[in-house]
């Protein structure tokens, strides 16, 4: 567990979960501020290597609208989650039931998705062993204890094979490849997508 001391801008803001992780650090699950963190997560996304975040070409103005209207929802939020006082990932959630997700497999009582990107590592510090497990230590900790929640679910592009690979190594089950349908509404479009879902039940975590 790191010993240093949190400090910075993000010490002051409102957290709704907070891990010391072994061997890794303090982590620090806060609610996104659409403005404030607007240019930290539009320079996340805009990377090539965010492709499948579907954000590329946004400008932080839009990025920052997307936000600002997910705050207007009960269903779908998003996180900054921040390792010993840096910002290390975005995290969204969503209830999967008010998702399009839940036209591809059945719902059960307690499941949350969830959408993951990490930090670039030009901006943690370079080489980063052990990253992926110590953030989504922290993560399922806010998921399963702080939310009381049974299984998460994931929907990564099929063709992100670097985050399907994350997620099966770190417990996921691997479930069906699906196509996500199109959302075309006045608030939001979001495009076709064919995905690979995977699961984590909390007992593979944490058994009972």
């Amino acid at each position: 567990m790191s010993e240093q001391p949190l400090s910075g801008p993000y010490v002051s803001r409102e957290t709704v979960h907070e891990e010391a992780v072994d061997g890794f650090g303090t982590v620090r699950i806060l609610p996104l501020d659409a403005k404030g963190d607007a240019e930290v997560v539009h320079g996340w996304v805009s990377e090539e290597r965010a492709a499948f975040w579907g954000m590329n070409d946004l400008t932080r103005e839009q990025v920052a609208d997307i936000y600002l209207h997910m705050d207007t929802l009960d269903t779908h939020h998003a996180f900054l989650v921040v390792k010993d006082g840096v910002p290390a990932a975005l995290l969204q959630t969503y209830e999967p039931e008010a998702d399009r997700v839940s036209e591809c497999y059945e719902v059960e009582p307690g499941d949350l998705g969830i959408h993951l990107l990490l930090a670039p590592t030009t901006a943690t510090g370079g080489a980063r062993s052990g990253w992926t497990a110590g953030l989504v230590a922290a993560i399922t900790g806010y998921v399963f204890r702080t939310l009381d929640r049974r299984r998460i679910v994931v929907d990564p592009d099929v063709r992100n094979d670097k985050a399907i690979a994350r997620f099966v190594k770190q417990g996921f089950e691997a479930g069906p490849a699906v196509v996500l349908p199109e959302v075309d509404l006045p608030e939001v479009y979001i495009p076709r997508k064919q995905a690979q879902l995977a699961f984590l039940r909390r007992e593979t975590v944490f058994p009972e």
